[in-house]
């Protein structure tokens, strides 16, 4: 399998500094939209495609990191292009649920309760921070800016790590109050 690679250009790093911009506000913008759209019963079971593909691409993240550590610089390239691939039908699905279901409203109680709403939080404010840090980390990998990528990696990979593992968290927690 060939090596792509992109060539360096100015423009590649303004495009994703407003990407970083505007995907988490449009997706805070549909997000916020009252009126649900009618997409369909097959929409009940994405919740659960989600978690399947938040472990998934934490298993990729790790993957990654142990054939990097490894010096194995082409399954690492695969298994971090397969955790980026996972990211953007991550957020295909997330949108398609949330604008046609209604929000699922937490049911558990006693000191639970305080842990879910942490970890929502943080795993929904890490989510909008690290989307600048991937777009940059897989872009100076794809132009071998090693130096940069290393950069951006040192804050993509532990935070991405986090925003994955705490949505299967938030997932499991919140599953049995699905209707």
């Amino acid at each position: 399998m060939a090596t792509v690679v992109l060539e360096k250009k100015p423009k590649y790093e303004r495009i994703i500094n407003i990407l970083a911009i505007v995907i988490p506000i449009a997706v805070a913008a549909l997000l916020g939209i009252r009126q649900k759209v009618e997409l369909g019963a097959w929409t009940k079971v994405l919740p659960h495609v989600i978690g399947v593909i938040n472990t998934l691409t934490a298993i990729f993240l790790i993957a990654g990191f142990y054939f990097v550590k490894n010096n194995n610089i082409s399954a690492h390239r695969k298994a971090m292009t397969g955790a980026f691939l996972l990211g953007a039908v991550f957020l295909v699905c997330y949108i398609l649920y949330h604008i046609s279901n209604k929000s699922t409203p937490f049911g558990g109680e006693g000191f639970v309760r305080p842990i879910y709403y942490f970890l929502l939080i943080s795993h929904i404010t890490l989510s909008i921070v690290v989307v600048w840090f991937v777009l940059r980390a897989v872009y100076f990998g794809y132009t071998n800016q090693i130096i940069e990528h290393r950069k951006a990696v040192k804050w993509a990979l532990p935070i991405w790590l986090y925003v994955s593992i705490s949505g299967v968290v938030v997932y499991l927690m919140i599953s049995p109050y699905y209707v």
